[in-house]
């Protein structure tokens, strides 16, 4: 009977730490707003984020590119992201400085961007339910075209993508009279009624 109570003891004090164990991850940036417009092509080092475990076990971490659903903003590619590293062990209240390095592809859409940097824990899949966590920094730059011939060419698909769907219509008809105009030069129709 005494090796009941103490084995009951025991799992009464181990099974509410169990219970209560907490899985947690902060971040030192709220935000990262680039002030500079920047190029496409062009490679930027961004402030590096600290990411922290705010929970009571360890565990592994990772950043990753998440977006707000309906935003107006463009959206950067996950792509377009280096972190080093990119995932990472922390033990708890133990925290992890990450690169964070962006590479703007040459065909890269003038405009503005945002994007959220989150860190989160790695959740291994497996039996019951999960819930995720995760902390974010608010991400915001511009890209301005590179040369005159891109940022002409970015202003006339802006006016049409604006000004749709009228836009095409008007270039269907600028294209028709164009054509009608090529054929009429060109070439000679006589249409007639010849009696025998």
């Amino acid at each position: 009977m005494q090796k009941i109570i103490i084995f009951s003891l025991i799992i009464s004090l181990i099974l509410p730490l169990m219970v209560f164990a907490s899985v947690g991850v902060g971040v030192n940036l709220g935000k990262i707003e680039i002030d500079e417009p920047l190029k496409p092509g062009g490679i930027y080092n961004f402030p590096s984020i600290g990411v922290i475990n705010t929970g009571d076990e360890p565990g592994e971490y990772e950043l990753e590119i998440t977006y707000h659903q309906d935003q107006p903003e463009l959206r950067p590619l996950q792509e377009w992201f280096s972190f080093t590293p990119q995932q990472f062990h922390l033990e708890p209240g133990a925290s992890q400085s990450v690169a964070v390095k962006l590479i703007l592809p040459v065909k890269t859409k003038p405009g503005d961007y945002f994007a959220y940097l989150e860190a989160h824990p790695i959740i291994k899949a497996g039996p019951g339910t999960t819930i995720g966590v995760a902390a974010a920094t608010k991400t915001y730059f511009t890209v301005v075209p590179a040369n005159i011939w891109q940022a002409i060419t970015h202003r006339i698909s802006s006016f049409f993508e604006v000004n749709a769907p009228w836009t095409y219509v008007v270039l269907a008809m600028v294209i028709g009279a164009i054509i009608i105009v090529i054929i009429r030069k060109f070439f000679a129709f006589q249409v007639g009624i010849r009696r025998k």
